[in-house]
């Protein structure tokens, strides 16, 4: 049984039950959710949850494992027998509920949420939480703010440990954003709570409690690195050494592909990476892997993924087709270099998804000649595209026409 499958039970009876934990502990909790627990025959839960149920608990108690699918194979294990799985605050927000019930149907659960911590720090800070940025950074790249930093946003940041705040001000004031405010708000709800205000660039707190979540109401500096929500970002964000689809032809090509949420793109000759880190930024589910033969152009398309706050972006070193052997299947293709190769186009034709979209451009002669057999045999869309830039012309101004691109769009039966 894969991820993404929840199985039934025997009886399809409620066996596991997923409590919510805030910092008050057992205070917070009512009286059913407390006789769950001390009926529990295991308990499962982060060493702090345990000790704060531990006068309740009458069964094993089992710490978190890791990797924490190992606990998630042993809580699967005994289904049927009564368990309790003890949670930070909201289970089913970024929480175990989460992944637990890929593996397990609802019907065999009870879940007793808490409050978030999201839900605690928007309301110390008196903010709407349904206009607010929420990002979780626990266990996560930092650089997934990147993208959410735009003028006068509110964000709310789950952060990992006590080191976390202190690089999420530095992140923020080396992308020019040292002028924003950055709240600390420590062990919500608890007897420790303590919250606390200071301006990135003047970052000092010390001793931050592990458990904390940080608030950025985001100002721009004058150099700041804001990344335009519109497709086709200016050529100069990205990092390349001029293998690089140029911004009007790139948000030409990425509406041609047509991302979709939770699809995954192949670029294949990826140069800077541009189309993939584009395609990933329309939303965060969108997946795709860069293949790229130049080892200098690999480590250029990783940087520019950790810019560009998209750094679970797949790099495959390598050259098609033979660096396509053994990737997950594409939802759409982009063919940006290398696509006269023997064997490339074949190679992704075969291994696109039914209803899947492969664009692929052409500044060549020898790819637009097979760009033009492929249309004539298989269909699909051919569009020229020509582009003249304004320059300087001695004193005077004319036009200075780029290469022009032919680009084949085709979706496949």
């Amino acid at each position: 049984m894969g991820d993404g499958q929840a199985s039934s039970g025997s009886n399809n009876l409620p066996w596991l039950t997923i409590i919510g934990l805030g910092e008050d502990g057992l205070a917070g909790l009512g009286d059913e959710a407390k006789r769950c627990i001390a009926a529990a025959l295991v308990v499962f839960g982060g060493a702090r949850h345990l000790e704060l149920t531990a006068t309740l608990i009458s069964g094993e108690r089992h710490p978190w494992l890791s990797p924490f699918e190992r606990s998630v194979e042993a809580v699967v294990a005994l289904r049927g027998q009564p368990v309790v799985v003890l949670a930070s605050g909201d289970p089913f927000f970024f929480g175990a509920g989460v992944t637990l019930s890929r593996r397990i149907a609802r019907a065999e659960m009870r879940v007793f949420p808490a409050p978030s911590s999201f839900s605690l720090a928007a309301s110390r800070l008196g903010w709407a939480l349904q206009d607010t940025v929420i990002v979780s950074l626990h266990g996560r790249p930092l650089d997934l703010i990147r993208p959410h930093l735009q003028p006068g946003s509110r964000i709310l940041a789950l952060t990992s440990d006590e080191h976390g705040p202190a690089q999420l001000a530095a992140l923020l004031v080396s992308s020019g954003f040292g002028q924003s405010r950055l709240t600390v708000l420590e062990a919500l709800g608890g007897a420790r709570e303590r919250v606390t205000s200071q301006i990135a660039a003047d970052f000092s707190l010390a001793a931050i409690n592990t458990l904390n979540i940080c608030s950025v109401e985001v100002v721009v500096d004058t150099d700041a690195r804001i990344l335009p929500l519109a497709a086709g970002l200016d050529d100069g964000l990205f990092e390349h050494d001029g293998q690089i689809t140029k911004r009007e032809v790139r948000a030409l090509t990425l509406s041609a592909l047509a991302p979709r949420r939770g699809e995954l793109l192949w670029d294949v000759g990826a140069g800077s990476g541009s189309i993939g880190i584009e395609w990933m930024l329309s939303d965060p589910a969108m997946r795709a892997i860069a293949i790229e033969g130049s080892p200098d152009r690999i480590a250029r398309i990783g940087r520019n993924a950790v810019n560009f706050g998209v750094p679970g972006l797949t790099i495959v070193h390598g050259t098609a087709p033979q660096a396509l052997a053994g990737l997950p299947s594409p939802d759409a293709v982009f063919i940006g270099g290398g696509g006269s190769e023997e064997g490339v186009m074949a190679a992704v034709i075969a291994a696109l998804k039914s209803g899947g979209r492969l664009v692929a451009n052409a500044v060549t002669t020898q790819m637009e000649a097979v760009l033009l057999d492929h249309q004539a045999r298989l269909g699909g869309s051919l569009l020229r595209i020509d582009i003249a830039r304004a320059s300087p012309v001695g004193a005077m101004t004319g036009w200075r026409p780029a290469m022009p691109v032919t680009q084949w769009s085709w979706v496949k039966p």
